[in-house]
């Protein structure tokens, strides 16, 4: 799932609402679909192009936010011999748009779903996104399905992915998936997420990467005043986050293997964001002894504690940007690794919500078939790669701005205040503090050289969610 980093509930009409329609006229944000998009998307959920493959026998089943009708996966679990077998079915976006016509330019254009606090933005129009091409249960749907067979200790053994037509048979959520499991009511092929899981988990532990458990942040809108409150991620989200995790690092080694693909790589972790986040761990009173690493650290952090929150949070926003990278003819990359899953890795299960994870899929269907990806796909890798890149700063400056907007608007009645904190980056007597409570981060001014790193009072002098914008001051 792409990251939502805050939520907001509350009156409809909210002047927090306001200001976030403001900063999507200010970004630039796509609005409606031109009619003719909309026109194709309509003639393609009546007729899209169907594969010969059925495999609607697997009684595949989704895993979701509530309410949630976009769903690019549905998995099934079994047991295979003295290991496990994954069956993963991700939606063939590439059965309803057609090359070049006016569902794929407007896609181009796009490039992400965006979220927002208050909704989303679409990449592909919801007759497709929330309905034709869904995988909604009870519902027939072309799809691109994995099988990988893992061993025992959930070490992948074989891989194959074609196209087939599915049918998933439940919509679930993490809550009820934890019930169950937690319960001992789940059927084998839901408690076997666990255990395949958590077998996951312990092989990226070995591998040295890291999986933030970052909680969504939730402002509660009460009389025009604003709550900040965290909902924790449960293990069950760990869990299946596992399984497209995957499928992802499957889908890499298949591409490399075949000399053509695109990655998403990440180098290490730079040494001054490390410092920072030292900085950051001492603003919010968590311990971080010099001999304990920062894999180690973010182990050991209970997200349900409102500072580890924070700090989790902060992991996601300053640990590097990851690329996309483009390769083919067999020129492999100097980087192929992506350092927080330590391993190759690519985006491939989220096709609905990420132009790339459509070309990406192509490509691993025909490496899986040995054949070469489809003319349209090698046309494009790098007009892809460009697209991506200018996607992806759009979609963080969305997270940045909203993160920057909401805590302006938790803050906007406290101008004046005073509140202890801790200065993590400075440059010419203005830099960023982390505030311990309410833990938000902003602006300082005036902040002299011996301040960075210490703990120090900060006055309040400006919260104004129209600029999203929070700055401060020595006290």
């Amino acid at each position: 799932m792409p990251r939502r980093p805050v939520r907001v509930t509350g009156t409809p009409q909210g002047p927090l609402r306001t200001a976030l329609a403001a900063l999507r006229a200010r970004l630039g944000v796509p609005e409606a679909f031109p009619p003719e998009v909309l026109a194709e998307a309509e003639r393609a959920a009546r007729d899209p192009v169907l594969p010969e493959s059925d495999a609607t026998d697997v009684p595949l089943f989704t895993i979701d936010p509530p309410g949630s009708t976009d769903l690019d996966q549905a998995l099934h679990l079994s047991r295979q011999g003295s290991g496990y077998r994954v069956r993963y079915a991700i939606a063939d976006v590439a059965a309803f748009v057609v090359p070049n016509g006016p569902l794929d330019r407007e896609a181009h254009r796009r490039v992400f779903t965006l979220y927002f606090p208050d909704g989303r933005v679409p990449l592909h129009p919801p007759v497709l996104s929330e309905g034709a091409a869904s995988l909604l249960p009870g519902q027939t749907r072309p799809a691109a399905l994995w099988t990988i067979d893992l061993d025992g200790d959930g070490r992948t053994r074989a891989v194959d992915v074609r196209r087939a037509l599915v049918r998933s048979r439940a919509r679930l959520d993490y809550a009820g998936v934890q019930r169950q499991i937690d319960a001992g009511t789940a059927e084998e092929p839901l408690a076997l997420l666990r255990t395949v899981g958590r077998l996951r988990e312990a092989l990226e532990t070995e591998r040295g990467g890291i999986s933030l458990a970052v909680p969504e942040q939730e402002i509660v809108e009460r009389d025009h005043t604003y709550e900040p409150v965290y909902r924790a991620p449960l293990p069950a989200d760990g869990w299946n986050a596992q399984i497209s995790l995957l499928t992802g690092m499957a889908a890499a080694e298949l591409m490399l293997a075949h000399g053509t693909g695109v990655l998403r790589t990440l180098p290490p972790t730079p040494l001054g964001a490390v410092d920072r986040l030292h900085r950051t761990a001492f603003a919010l009173h968590i311990d971080w002894p010099p001999h304990v690493s920062y894999a180690q650290l973010v182990r050991s952090l209970d997200p349900h504690r409102p500072r580890h929150a924070a700090f989790l949070q902060a992991c996601a926003t300053v640990m590097g940007h990851a690329e996309y990278t483009v390769f083919r003819d067999g020129h492999i990359p100097e980087l192929t690794t992506h350092a927080a899953v330590a391993a190759p890795y690519t985006h491939c299960t989220a096709p609905l919500r990420r132009l790339v994870d459509r070309y990406t899929t192509e490509i691993a269907l025909a490496a899986c078939a040995g054949q070469d990806p489809p003319d349209w796909v090698l046309a494009r890798l790098g007009v892809l790669h460009d697209r991506m890149t200018e996607g992806g700063r759009l979609a963080s400056k969305v997270d940045r701005s909203c993160v920057d907007l909401v805590e302006a608007a938790v803050l906007q009645d406290r101008v004046g205040e005073v509140f202890e904190g801790c200065v993590v980056e400075l440059t010419d007597h203005r830099g960023t503090v982390q505030v311990e409570s309410p833990a938000v981060i902003g602006e300082i001014k005036d902040a002299g050289p011996d301040t960075l790193g210490e703990r120090l009072r900060v006055r309040l002098t400006q919260a104004d969610p129209q600029a999203a914008k929070v700055s401060f001051v020595p006290a």
